[in-house]
């Protein structure tokens, strides 16, 4: 029998009961791929960590959800940093090597930011009353500006990113599974991020940008409560559209499922995506097995 030491963080997190939880289990060495899986189902969260020694890097992450394991996830990564600077004490700069690259990963405090990978994008294929459809809204709640069309935005994981015209129409989207299977998939899972300007504004020299996104699971439409890979993912959306840089946005989520999170979204005049948010850690355990 071996037991394997975890803690419970919450990432994006403002207060402590707020932000994005996530399980980090800090030394994964003597678990296979099937363990892996089944303790990412028995946490039940929508990410569970898995760190393992790596000779590219500060540490070698795997992050899995309750179903399959992802190359790359954004509070993961900021969560598990915070984890290997507590358990090595290190410094505040960390490497970790994830199925989708080297992602660095540096501190200020409690406050964590990684740099994404270089965004790719592509067209997507729905039509504006698809979409509209699928997010159980009226067709004039999708952003009908041409110059900033949804797209498939992939800076490590890839993501159907769509701007909605305000951000009540945001907090009214409660998108259906089926058609989220019809015109969300990308062949491995299906999602989509949602997005519009705070209203009313944010205080002068902010902006604010209120999401949401949304997968399903077992048939049922979950939301996530904060999402730093879309987060990264509207970053490569700036770039795509030809957006203004730099560029800073906070960026809301969480709201409407109780669990509130604040994001840093940073994009540089050079293209650089860096996405922020603060690591509470909650509790400590073991499993054995």
């Amino acid at each position: 029998m071996t037991a394997y030491a975890f803690r419970i963080v919450n990432v994006f997190a403002e207060a402590p009961l707020a932000g994005n939880p996530l399980a980090v289990f800090e030394d994964a060495r003597g678990m296979d791929d099937a363990t892996m899986q089944a303790l990412a189902l028995q946490f039940n969260l929508s990410e569970t960590t898995f760190v393992l020694p790596s000779d590219r890097a500060s540490a070698r992450v795997r992050i899995f959800t309750p179903t399959f394991e992802m190359p790359f996830a954004g509070h993961p990564t900021l969560g598990t940093a915070h984890v290997v600077r507590a358990r090595t004490g290190g410094s505040d700069a960390v490497t970790l090597e994830m199925r989708a690259g080297i992602i660095p990963v540096e501190a200020r405090g409690d406050v964590w930011t990684l740099q994404a990978n270089a965004p790719r994008h592509r067209s997507v294929a729905a039509t504006r009353p698809e979409l509209a459809a699928m997010l159980v809204l009226a067709e004039a709640d999708v952003a009908p500006d041409p110059a900033a069309p949804p797209l498939w935005v992939d800076t490590g994981s890839e993501q159907l990113v769509i701007p909605l015209a305000s951000a009540d129409a945001v907090r009214r989207a409660a998108p259906r599974a089926d058609l989220l299977h019809a015109h969300g998939h990308t062949g491995q899972r299906a999602m989509a991020y949602v997005f519009a300007p705070d209203s009313p504004p944010a205080a002068a020299g902010a902006r604010t940008v209120i999401a949401r996104f949304f997968f399903p699971k077992h048939g049922a439409v979950v939301e996530d409560p904060g999402t730093g890979s879309a987060c990264a993912n509207l970053g490569g959306w700036l770039i795509a559209t030809g957006a203004p840089l730099p560029q800073r946005v906070t960026v809301a989520q969480g709201d409407a499922v109780s669990r509130p999170c604040r994001l840093g979204l940073e994009v540089t005049a050079d293209q650089r995506i860096r996405v922020s948010g603060r690591v509470v850690e909650l509790a400590r355990g073991t499993v054995t097995l």
